[in-house]
């Protein structure tokens, strides 16, 4: 077979969960396929030594303006140039004009439901708000066109389903990995010389936040105010590459300007550092609105420390009973998740034990044998004369 797989954000410097999706499928089919040709489309940027070619996958850098224009003109010429008989798009969306048998990775629908749409459309960066838009034009006609989908976790396998009153077996669920670099760390020296290059305090939770609103930001910014003023031990919130103008606004928002000094802006983490700085956490907060998974949820049990997450979506099914379940629309409910993982000894280390146990069930290898085989079979029908 020749495939071809879109990364076209596998280069960029900050890389966020769909990238490394896509970045540790192809790194895993590298390693079981050795028979079939693969060409890995991606855009050029900083970051190209995070990929390197073997000798069946070819990385091929292409130039082709804005997001839309290198996903409908530059991608499917350049796949149809290489001759690929299968061409994977890993991010939500794909071109609408090829011939070529379509498999995309549909990570989640949430920017096509009326109940999330109102606040997609009011907050977030003004990339992320174009981002949504071309989205819910580009998804729907999309469907009607792959051979097959993939998703990442059974509830968002029901949830895409009925939106789009799928019932021919055109989306099937694969669930994601975790890293096996993220795990407990024990050389002191090493955590050291990390809490010193982010200028880290002696105790923290850590969120891994951004500006999306299903992240939940102004959720865990009240939870933290509230904690506080029960527990006066100098525990920080550490957050990783958020910005410090709307984290003003979000303390503003809530009445609490006076929290900036208890929350550290590192700046981007890069991905190899950090599980360094989960584990020196006290507590990992993921307490989200909605997910499609929740990669960074394992990461934190991988890592060795308590997790909080949410009852919503699909976190209940990646955590299973390894995590503090709360209802991420009540902060209070966050407060007090917090307040007992660190009052109680027999139950965060029941959570962590629970956790790294939980997060042993998924890796990237089970997920590209996964991958491989549907490929293998939207090759074979499209070989088949009824095809």
């Amino acid at each position: 077979m020749k495939i071809g797989i879109e990364g076209q954000r596998l280069f960029r410097e900050k890389k966020h969960g769909m990238d490394m999706v896509a970045l540790e499928l192809i790194r895993n089919l590298q390693i079981i396929d050795k028979e079939n040709q693969y060409y890995i489309f991606v855009k050029p940027d900083i970051d190209d030594k995070c990929l390197e070619e073997t000798s069946n996958f070819k990385i091929i850098q292409l130039e082709g303006g804005s997001y839309p224009q290198w996903e409908q003109i530059a991608l499917p010429k350049a796949a149809k140039e290489f001759g690929c008989e299968i061409l994977h798009c890993t991010s939500n969306t794909a071109p609408l004009n090829t011939e070529i048998p379509l498999v995309v990775t549909l990570h989640d629908i949430i920017y096509m439901e009326k109940s999330y749409l109102k606040i997609l459309l009011s907050s977030g960066t003004p990339y992320q708000k174009f981002g949504n838009v071309y989205r819910r034009y580009i998804v729907p006609r999309m469907v009607k066109k792959v051979k097959k989908m993939i998703t990442v976790s059974n509830f968002e396998k029901e949830r895409i389903n009925k939106f789009f009153n799928l019932k021919d077996g055109k989306l099937v669920a694969i669930y994601n990995g975790v890293s096996e670099h993220f795990k407990p760390i024990t050389d002191i020296d090493y955590l050291n010389a990390i809490r010193e290059k982010y200028h880290l305090p002696e105790k923290y939770f850590f969120f891994l936040g951004n500006t999306d609103p299903k992240k939940n930001t102004q959720g865990v910014l009240e939870a933290m105010r509230d904690f506080l003023k029960l527990n006066n031990d100098g525990y920080k919130l550490v957050m990783p590459d958020y910005d410090e103008k709307e984290l003003s606004k979000l303390l503003s928002q809530i009445g609490s300007p006076e929290l900036r000094k208890n929350i550290y802006l590192t700046g981007y983490i890069i991905n190899t550092e950090l599980p360094a700085i989960v584990n020196m956490s006290k507590i990992f907060l993921y307490p989200s609105l909605r997910e499609s998974f929740g990669i960074p949820l394992l990461e934190g049990m991988r890592c060795g420390v308590p997790v909080i997450t949410s009852n919503t979506s699909s976190m209940p099914e990646i955590s299973g009973d390894a995590a503090y379940i709360i209802d991420p629309y009540k902060p209070a409910q966050i407060t007090q998740a917090m307040i007992e993982l660190i009052d109680n000894m027999d139950l965060r280390n029941n959570l962590i034990i629970k956790g790294i146990k939980q997060a042993e069930k998924f890796s990237w290898n089970n997920m590209a044998v996964d991958v491989l085989q549907l490929y293998k079979k939207v090759y074979l029908n499209s070989k088949s004369p009824k095809s």
